[in-house]
């Protein structure tokens, strides 16, 4: 059995949604609350700063250069190719300077108090649920700053890294069209979701007002959006989207 096939259950919970409670020591929940806004973060860090330039990481000023523009940058882990593995930066086998490893660190304080695994376990192998993405997202998701991050792979793997000071644009709201492309996207890409977390708190961090009624959710666009669920196991998943 892995280490992460028992979900851990603690009385502490972690209001994300603005409407539900989330249990902070499941890893599911707390990575669906995540995923929206870093997926929507990742799309404009894509377009606005990285745009397939070349990228050049310097560990000795704390920075990571595309093109000509450079950028404060935490190293939140790494990936091995040979050993399969994640590792978390706030191991610090490479003895980096504190301040480059404050956000890992400060997600291992989250794993301690929630009792959450896969913040708090230094390295563990990768798989499709526990993967440098996925910590990445929550990791970003998580932290008060404002961060998207990037894999720079070298031949041994990848080191995924925390970007800082980006222009306010990486951050900015989604429209409807967006927002509906990234919510199938998602739905479709990453299992298993906690798709009814994961949509409102994709709502709430976009500003958009919403409301539950029955089996949908109504999301108050400049057209309202109808994200209808279905029932399984008494989990709710996405079954249709539409415009009225």
């Amino acid at each position: 059995m892995g280490i992460f096939d028992k979900l851990k259950k603690s009385k502490k919970q972690l209001e994300i949604t603005g409407m539900d409670v989330i249990d902070k020591s499941d890893w599911l929940k707390v990575f669906s609350s995540c995923l929206g806004k870093m997926m929507a973060i990742q799309n404009h860090a894509g377009k606005c700063i990285v745009k397939g330039q070349t990228w050049n990481v310097d560990f000795t000023t704390g920075t990571i250069a595309f093109g000509e523009d450079r950028f404060p940058i935490q190293l939140i882990g790494t990936e091995s190719n040979t050993s399969h593995t994640w590792m978390w930066g706030w191991n610090n086998v490479n003895h980096l300077p504190e301040d480059l490893i404050a956000l890992p660190k400060e997600m291992l304080n989250k794993g301690e108090e929630w009792n959450l695994d896969p913040l708090r376990l230094s390295k563990f192998e990768l798989n499709d649920i526990f993967n440098g993405h996925n910590m990445s997202v929550a990791a970003c998701g998580l932290s008060d700053r404002n961060y998207f991050y990037y894999r720079a792979p070298h031949k041994d793997g990848a080191i995924f890294l925390a970007v800082g000071n980006a222009p306010e644009e990486v951050f900015a709201p989604v429209d409807m069209d967006e927002f509906i492309n990234l919510t199938v996207e998602c739905a479709q890409q990453f299992l298993p979701l906690h798709h009814k977390i994961f949509v409102e708190s994709f709502l709430k961090w976009n500003q958009v007002d919403f409301d539950f009624e029955k089996d949908r959710i109504i999301a108050h666009f400049q057209q309202d959006l109808h994200i209808i669920f279905e029932q399984s196991s008494g989990e709710y998943r996405i079954d249709s989207l539409s415009v009225v």
